[in-house]
C-alpha cells in the first residue's frame, strides 16, 4: 500500500489538534495561573505528568529536579525529534497572575509552551499519523530557563542536587539529549507591528556573576568611622560598570545589568554584607568574556576605594544561539500554511538570552517567536490577548514540521542532522564549561 502523502498527515494532525483546541489553551491558562520560579516547578510539572498519565504516554518525571521527559513512538527509530515546553516563571509582582507569595509570574509566555509541547505530542497520537512515521518525538518539559535566583541555585548547586543553573543546560548535562537529532520549541511574545511571528536568527549568550562586598559593621550614628562601608562599594563598583558602557563595542551587543539583592542589615549599622547578581551578555563568548573581565576590575576597584573586599563567583551562563537555516525554513514553511507567509519576519539578532543557545551547540534547535501576547515581556503589561496563536498555532506548525522531518524513512530529519556542523559534543561542552569555571 503506497504512504499517505505528507500533506494528508498533515492535515489529520492539524485536525486532530483543533478538536482538542478548548483543552489546550485551558491548560495553558491553569498554568498561567499557578506560576512556579526554576527548579521549583511541582505543580506544573504533574500538570504535565497527569496529562503524558492520561495519554498513555511513557514518561520519567523528577528529570534535572522537577523535568518531565514523555515518548511518542513511531512505526521506526530512524531519528529521534525533540519538542521542548519550559515549565518556570520569572519575578514580576505587579503581574495580573503573579504568585503573591513568591513573586513569580508567567510574563514571558512559558506556560504558552508547555501547553505547545503537548498539544504537538498529542496531536501526532491522536491522529494516528505517528503510525507513518519513522521516528520517535521525546516531549521534554525542561525547568529553570529563566536565569534567576542565583543564590538559591548555587545553594542547589553545592548540595550536589544540580551542576548548571539552567535546566537545559542540566537535561545536556545527564544526557537526555545525547540521542537526540532535532530540537524544536516556540517561544510567544508581541513580534514587531504587521507580523505574527519570526524564524530564524541568532541571540546573546552570557555568563552569570554573583559578588559579595564584604566591609565591617558600626554604629551608623555613632561610630561610622569605625565601619568599612560595603554598600558604598558596591555602588563605586556599579558606577565603575557604567563608566565603561561606552567602550563596548555595537557589533558585540554587550549588555551588563547588575542589581543588589542585599544591601545591609539594619540602617543604623554600616552595611557590612552587600550582594549583587548582574549578567554580561554579548553575542560571542569572547565578546563576552572580555567584557567580564572589564567588569571584574571595575567591581574590584569600587571594593579598593572603600577597603572593603570582594569575592566574585563566575557563573556557567548561555552560550549565544545559533539557527539552523534548512530547520528554519522548513518550521517558516508550515508556519506560513496557517497564518500566510506575509505574516511571518525574519527574525535578526536579540540580546536577550536562552539556554536553547547551549542546545544549538550540540544540534540543530529551533527556537522562533509566535505572537498571541501584548505588552513588554518580563513585565506586569505583558498579557496573552490571542489565544488560538499563543497556544494553539505552534502546535500545528510543530506537528507539521515533525511530519516533514519524519516521514519517507526520517530522510529530512537525518540529512539536516547531517549537514549540521556541532560545535561541541556533551562531552567537549562540558570540558568547556569547566575550562572556563571550574567542575566539580
Amino acid at each position: 500500500m503506497p504512504a499517505e502523502p505528507r500533506s494528508h498527515l498533515k492535515a489529520r494532525v492539524v485536525q486532530a489538534i483543533e478538536a482538542r483546541r478548548d483543552q489546550r489553551i485551558q491548560l495553558g491558562e491553569t498554568i498561567l495561573r499557578q506560576p512556579e520560579l526554576g527548579y521549583k516547578e511541582v505543580r506544573t510539572a504533574d500538570i504535565v505528568a497527569q496529562a503524558m498519565t492520561e495519554a498513555g504516554i511513557p514518561h520519567r518525571t523528577g528529570v534535572a529536579v522537577t523535568g518531565v521527559v514523555g515518548t511518542v513512538p513511531g512505526r521506526a527509530t530512524a531519528a529521534r525529534v525533540a519538542v521542548l515546553g519550559e515549565l518556570d516563571a520569572v519575578v514580576c509582582p505587579g503581574h495580573p497572575h503573579a504568585d503573591p507569595a513568591t513573586g513569580a509570574a508567567h510574563a514571558c509566555g512559558h506556560n504558552c509552551q508547555i501547553a505547545t509541547m503537548l498539544g504537538t505530542g498529542l496531536g501526532l497520537l491522536d491522529s494516528g499519523v505517528m503510525a507513518e512515521l519513522d521516528g520517535e518525538v521525546v516531549l521534554m518539559a525542561v525547568p529553570a530557563e529563566e536565569y534567576v535566583e542565583i543564590e538559591y541555585r548555587q545553594k542547589l548547586r553545592d548540595e550536589g542536587k544540580i551542576r548548571f543553573l539552567g535546566g537545559k543546560q542540566e537535561f545536556i548535562a545527564r544526557g537526555e539529549f545525547e540521542h537526540i537529532d532535532l530540537a524544536m520549541m516556540v517561544h510567544t511574545g508581541a513580534p514587531e507591528a504587521g507580523r505574527d511571528a519570526t524564524v530564524g536568527g541568532t541571540s546573546n549568550g552570557f555568563i552569570g556573576k554573583f559578588i559579595r562586598y564584604v566591609g565591617r559593621e558600626a554604629h551608623a550614628g555613632g561610630a561610622p568611622h569605625r565601619g568599612v562601608n560595603a554598600l558604598n562599594a558596591a555602588m563605586l563598583g556599579m558606577m565603575g560598570i557604567h563608566t565603561q558602557r561606552e567602550t563596548f563595542r555595537d557589533d558585540d551587543h554587550i549588555r551588563v545589568h547588575p542589581i543588589i539583592t542585599r544591601g545591609g542589615d539594619l540602617v543604623n549599622i554600616v552595611p557590612a554584607d552587600v550582594r549583587m547578581e548582574t549578567y554580561v551578555r554579548g553575542k560571542t563568548m569572547e565578546a563576552i568574556l572580555e567584557a567580564g573581565s572589564r567588569v571584574n576590575r571595575a567591581l574590584q576597584a569600587g571594593a579598593m576605594a572603600i577597603g572593603a573586599e570582594c569575592r566574585i563567583t563566575e557563573i556557567p551562563g548561555y552560550l549565544p544561539r545559533m539557527s539552523p537555516e534548512r530547520l528554519a525554513d522548513l518550521f517558516r514553511a508550515n508556519l506560513g500554511e496557517l497564518i500566510g507567509p506575509g505574516r511571518i519576519g525574519e527574525d535578526r539578532h536579540g540580546t536577550g538570552s536562552t539556554d536553547m543557545g547551549d542546545v544549538s551547540h550540540l544540534m540543530p534547535a529551533l527556537h522562533p517567536m509566535i505572537g498571541g501576547a501584548e505588552g513588554a515581556a518580563h513585565s506586569e503589561t505583558f498579557r496573552i490577548v490571542d489565544p488560538d496563536l499563543a497556544y494553539v498555532v505552534p502546535a500545528k506548525a510543530m506537528a507539521m514540521t515533525v511530519v516533514d522531518l519524519l516521514a519517507d524513512g526520517a530522510a529530512l530529519a537525518k540529512e539536516i542532522a547531517q549537514e549540521y556542523s556541532p560545535k561541541y559534543t556533551r562531552e567537549s561542552y562540558l570540558t568547556m564549561w569547566d575550562s572556563l569555571f571550574g567542575g566539580r
